[in-house]
């Protein structure tokens, strides 16, 4: 697949319960702030890292503030052969005020 699809919150926590990753794209101060529990803090410091380490085989699931960006990331990741790649529409805000018990604080998260 070298598309990605948009799913809301429901399906990607679904996904997330049968092993799919999370990764946030917005600033790090945003992600320290809050994040969805077990996402990877993404950009462009921490890509090449992240591709080294990551199973191309593992649903992937981008997330940034409001759906919008993700987009743009999802498609560049499933380009460069991740096999099923989603953006999470409505972002981290929708996740937030969908799944309040799966959010976390702190530094970044790392594979």
């Amino acid at each position: 697949m070298s598309e990605f699809r948009r799913i809301p919150p429901q399906q990607a926590q679904a996904l997330r319960t049968q092993g799919a990753v999370v990764v946030d794209i917005r600033d790090p101060q945003s992600y320290a702030l809050s994040h969805i529990a077990g996402a990877y803090h993404l950009d462009n410091h921490s890509l090449a890292d992240f591709m080294a380490q990551a199973d191309f085989e593992q649903p992937l699931i981008v997330a940034c503030y409001h759906g919008n960006s993700s987009q743009g990331a999802a498609a560049y990741l499933a380009e460069q052969g991740f096999a099923e790649v989603y953006s999470l529409d409505g972002g981290f805000e929708l996740w937030r005020a969908t799944f309040p018990d799966e959010v976390a604080q702190g530094e970044a998260d790392q594979p």
